[in-house]
């Protein structure tokens, strides 16, 4: 058979892998968080998601919102040395971010069984 053929064949086999290939994974909500910062704050998002009193007191000022504080559930640093406190029947993390001033946060968040609590809102 000759190399064209071969190629032509190929292809046709590879499309057609392809295509079953992207309609198996196209309607799954699938996620890869191998890592452990990225698997916390993927289950901090997904959980319904509360405000302390003092979290919504300095979200009432004008240096951070509530998309800052979304962004660096996105995107932030869980720092492990300070996490991972046993408080209220739930888990302490400390999560570095910043604000639409590219000024640095800390967030303390609370994570339940059932859901995340935002303790507290640091600027630094």
């Amino acid at each position: 058979m000759r190399l064209r053929y071969r190629f032509a064949y190929y292809l046709v086999g590879f499309t057609i892998g392809m295509f079953f290939v992207a309609l198996v994974w196209s309607g799954k909500d699938t996620r890869c968080n191998y890592f452990p910062n990225a698997r916390v704050l993927n289950d901090l998002r997904n959980k319904p998601f509360h405000y302390d009193i003092e979290a919504s007191r300095r979200l009432s000022e004008d240096w951070v919102d509530s998309t800052d504080v979304k962004n660096t559930l996105t995107h932030g640093d869980v720092d492990f040395d300070k996490s991972n406190i046993k408080t209220d029947g739930g888990k302490l993390y400390i999560i570095y971010g910043k604000n639409k001033k590219n000024e640095a946060i800390t967030l303390e968040v609370i994570n339940y069984e059932k859901k995340a609590v935002l303790r507290n809102i640091i600027k630094e």
